[in-house]
């Protein structure tokens, strides 16, 4: 086994677990995902991906660019995690399409549209948390340290 295989094997397994668990929180926990836990879950899926590739190809050549690749969908699942921390939280908005927003000067009418095409889940609203951190919290926080055993095992490869 290579120095740089068992960085790999831990940095696209951990996006399978992750993505495993939030798979298991929507279909056994019922909490269903808003959209931008949905947004967080495709980097996972691409990493994945980038990871049987980099382990059953084995093309010293391709192993770097494929790793590194996997540390910047990490980066990307993390930096929407970030984000949608940041909307939970209120320290700023979200999209509209999933979030709440103030009703004044809005008729009734108006008002009425609105709730009926709003979507079901709210992204601004935490549903799970753990020690404080929310499940898109958790997302960010692993998924940086996913990248970084993805840097490693560039680096080893």
């Amino acid at each position: 086994m290579t120095p740089a295989r068992p960085f790999l094997i831990l940095a696209a397994g951990g996006s399978l677990l992750l993505l495993m668990g939030a798979f298991g929180f929507q279909h056994y926990g019922g909490l269903a995902p808003c959209k931008m836990c949905l947004w967080q879950r495709w980097p996972h899926a691409m990493a994945i991906i980038l990871g049987l590739g980099a382990l059953l190809l084995g093309n010293a050549r391709l192993y770097k660019p494929l790793c590194y690749a996997g540390a910047l969908v990490a980066m990307t699942t993390a930096a929407i995690g970030i984000y949608h921390t940041g909307v939970e939280r209120n320290w700023w908005e979200g999209p509209t399409s999933c979030t709440s927003g103030g009703v004044g000067g809005v008729s009734a009418q108006d008002l009425l549209e609105q709730i009926l095409a709003a979507p079901l889940i709210r992204c601004d609203e935490v549903a799970w948390e753990m020690l404080s951190l929310s499940m898109a919290s958790w997302n960010a926080l692993l998924s940086l340290i996913l990248a970084g055993l993805w840097i490693m095992a560039a680096r080893r490869g």
